[in-house]
């Protein structure tokens, strides 16, 4: 089994990030909507004004994967909190114990922060991802209704 290691990317890691959401959205059949750049990444992720931070996972040296994420604030419990926007794996490197590391890796920004949750989406149809989540513990929020405004519609 290879060494694996999570750690925080940086800008020169802009590009290969590009290129997971690219592989992450052909997964998710929304190619059309990944239309993310190294550039648009890297003024996002490390400009003056970072508005998400990202991890990537090797394995045996080889990029494996990554976690995008950022904070977010619960009113009711009046601290920050995680909210995952994208986890993926590379599908070869599947079972491997990367999406677990990952969130072990988020675990420990969320108490070194005093996040009150760590929140994310996942498809409905992605089955796989819904188990893991299951064996880790975590409850869906079926109660709750995802709306969206994109940028076309802002008035």
């Amino acid at each position: 089994m290879a060494s694996v290691i999570i750690r925080e990317a940086n800008r020169s890691d802009c590009s290969d990030i590009a290129a997971l959401i690219q592989e992450l959205a052909a997964y998710e059949k929304l190619e059309n909507e990944a239309i993310a750049t190294a550039d648009t990444l890297e003024q996002s992720l490390f400009g003056p004004q970072p508005y998400a931070f990202a991890l990537l996972a090797e394995a045996g040296g080889k990029l494996a994967g990554f976690c995008i994420y950022f904070h977010n604030f619960s009113t009711f419990l009046g601290k920050p909190g995680i909210y995952i926007e994208d986890i993926f794996v590379r599908e070869m490197y599947r079972g491997l114990g990367i999406g677990k590391l990952f969130f072990a890796r988020i675990s420990e920004i969320a108490k070194q922060k005093d996040c009150g949750r760590i929140e994310w989406w996942v498809l409905d149809w992605n089955q796989p991802a819904i188990d893991f989540y299951a064996k880790m513990g975590a409850e869906a929020m079926a109660e709750w209704t995802v709306y969206r405004l994109t940028q076309d519609k802002f008035k």
